[in-house]
């Protein structure tokens, strides 16, 4: 039996905007188990921003329950939350979120530093990590000095260090050229080859098809809800962007 990773009922969120009440999302029910690759799509004002922030803990339901791995996160404290997102999500951003003066490795190794891992064996796992994603001769290059598809997997490197539950990636190619988002998104594929959860949030029809599943929201609601008969697959021997 398949292991439920994600779950939430009933999840309402809403927000104040001056004098108006803004519904963003409307009693979403969804349920994600371990190792499934699912892409969640929808237009500007779905709610697919919302509920990812949901799902990464970066967010509070108005009302309704997430449970994640078992445990329910929708009333947590914002110190709970962030303890929650350091050990359990692995996040991948459209904009790579790395800090400009610190080295690929000094990077990768900075979810480890919140874990209270040792310095010894945050370098340990922080370069196995770059080297999974074939970064090794970058480890000491500072974000400038790196492509836009070695950022992001400097980015990849980071979100996995900490083995998390889900890995989280919100419009992963959204700033990459069409061959380096082939890359990354292969990147991807080996990383859900290897067990990992992964929700990917993208407006990419071409993106969206490497997922196995596929949730696309409109106006603050799962819209639809689908097994990929079309999965697109790449094959990346070895990746130099």
């Amino acid at each position: 039996m398949a292991k439920e990773v994600i779950h939430l009922t009933k999840v309402v969120k809403n927000y104040q905007v001056g004098a108006e009440i803004v519904r963003a999302l409307r009693e979403i029910d969804l349920s994600i188990n371990k190792n499934e690759f699912v892409a969640m799509m929808g237009p500007s004002g779905s709610g697919k921003s919302t509920l990812m922030n949901t799902v990464g803990c970066l967010d509070t339901p108005t009302s309704g329950s997430y449970f994640l791995n078992g445990v329910d996160v929708s009333k947590m404290t914002d110190n709970q939350l962030a303890d929650i997102r350091n050990k359990e999500i692995g996040f991948i951003f459209q904009t790579f979120n790395l800090l400009p003066r610190s080295t690929a490795l000094e990077n990768v190794m900075l979810p480890l530093v919140y874990a209270g891992v040792t310095k010894q064996e945050r370098i340990k796992i922080a370069t196995e990590a770059l080297e999974s994603v074939q970064l090794s001769d970058r480890m000491y290059h500072k974000p400038n000095e790196l492509s836009g598809g070695q950022r992001q997997r400097v980015a990849v490197a980071r979100a996995l260090v900490n083995k998390p539950s889900i890995i989280l990636a919100d419009e992963p190619t959204g700033n990459l050229d069409s061959k380096t988002s082939v890359e990354i998104i292969s990147l991807l594929e080996e990383i859900h080859a290897l067990g990992n959860t992964i929700v990917l949030v993208t407006h990419e029809e071409d993106i969206a098809l490497h997922a196995h599943r596929i949730i696309r929201l409109r106006d603050g609601q799962i819209d639809d809800d689908y097994q990929n008969q079309n999965i697109m697959r790449n094959s990346r021997k070895q990746v130099t962007a």
